[in-house]
């Protein structure tokens, strides 16, 4: 049986073993955390931090949340709106005059973050290297057509999102978003959570791990059933890619966030308390409720699947958040004030993974104990 660290509220037991029976099912390194109200109930972590299996998972281990890291550039968005500098309903061309070329003078700070911009993709398609030069990166999508008429579709803007929010955040502030997160959010909060990671944090990052029978070869592809080609899938984006120093040197908003399951829940908890966490206020109670307005509901051109977004985030019953690439994920309740966070090394085929599933549910039989 897989030995585990950290700790948990008795309620809660349930979650941790259900970490023990997933490190037991073939799992390489993981952590678990659950937060109510902005305090941790569970934080756990197991397993071992290299493909190897020499290095045991630290509770100071983190490791490529791949799109969870999504969450922290729309977060920095809606701050940014809720203190007056940056508003939802305007043109992302007020912000960045260069955008509205080839038609997306149209195209909304709200359609960005609910991925009905109707740029999934950059069109030509570009490679992965491209990625790391944001001049570039942004240039290209700021001179290109909407694919579809803004506000009228959705399609899961993979990798072009965080581009898109970053630019703003830029054009608004004068800072990367990985800057603003780091002296806004993470500075402030004491959250282990990086947008760009420094090369003095290396030495902690427990490398991605391919599925079973694959290699550091395997390709990103969207994570629907009856998913389209991906974008990420014609940039031949690898694991290797994801492994390499240029990665974590670089920002990549919506793929190349560094963090554990416990700094995942830490930040994301703002969002689940109405803005206030641990007596540090990042938004108003009403930016928060900002976030839950449905911007989409329907089948996501890019996914192949029905689904609903808000501003940045999944929508799923009553909850909202969204999973990375290979198995991490976030989902938060804000009626119940939790935010429930798995962060994994170990990736899995999409159609074969149930881990997050595994731990919210059990997350849940705990919040029913508290209620009690």
């Amino acid at each position: 049986m897989a030995e585990i660290q950290g700790s948990y509220d008795d309620l809660f037991a349930a979650v941790p073993n259900a970490l023990v029976g997933i490190l037991d099912g073939g799992e390489t390194g993981a952590s678990v955390a659950v937060f109510v109200n902005g305090r941790p109930v569970v934080d756990v972590w197991g397993g071992y931090a290299d493909a190897q299996r020499t290095a045991p998972w630290q509770r100071d281990t983190i490791t490529n949340v791949w799109s969870v890291s999504k969450l922290m550039g729309v977060l920095c968005t809606l701050m940014l709106a809720d203190r007056g500098e940056l508003d939802l309903d305007a043109p992302v061309a007020r912000y960045w005059p260069e955008f509205a070329a080839a038609g997306k003078e149209r195209v909304l700070v709200r359609h960005v973050l609910g991925h009905t911009a109707g740029l999934p993709d950059w069109d030509p398609s570009i490679e992965v290297e491209d990625f790391y030069d944001w001049e570039h990166a942004t240039s290209l999508l700021a001179a290109q057509a909407p694919r579809w008429e803004p506000g009228t579709a959705a399609g899961y803007h993979s990798i072009t999102q965080g581009f898109l929010v970053g630019e703003v955040v830029r054009r608004v502030t004068g800072r990367t978003v990985g800057d603003y997160f780091a002296a806004e959010v993470a500075g402030p909060l004491g959250a282990d959570f990086y947008l760009k990671l420094p090369s003095e944090q290396d030495s902690r990052v427990s490398p991605t791990v391919p599925p079973a029978g694959q290699t550091e070869e395997f390709v990103a592809t969207a994570p629907g059933r009856n998913a389209q080609r991906a974008p990420t899938d014609r940039a031949g984006l690898t694991i290797r890619h994801g492994n390499s120093t240029a990665w974590r040197r670089s920002q990549i908003p919506a793929a190349s966030g560094y963090g554990n399951a416990r700094s995942v829940a830490l930040v994301q908890s703002v969002m689940a308390c109405g803005g206030m966490v641990q007596g540090v206020r990042l938004l108003s109670p009403e930016g928060c409720a900002r976030a839950w307005e449905e911007q989409f509901r329907g089948e996501d051109r890019i996914i192949g699947m029905s689904m609903r977004y808000s501003m940045g985030y999944g929508v799923f019953g009553n909850n909202y958040g969204w999973g990375g690439w290979g198995g991490s994920m976030l989902i938060l309740e804000p009626e119940s004030h939790m935010a429930v966070a798995y962060v994994t090394n170990q990736m899995r085929e999409p159609a074969n993974d149930t881990r997050g599933l595994e731990i919210i549910t059990t997350a849940y039989e705990g919040l029913q104990g508290l209620r009690a």
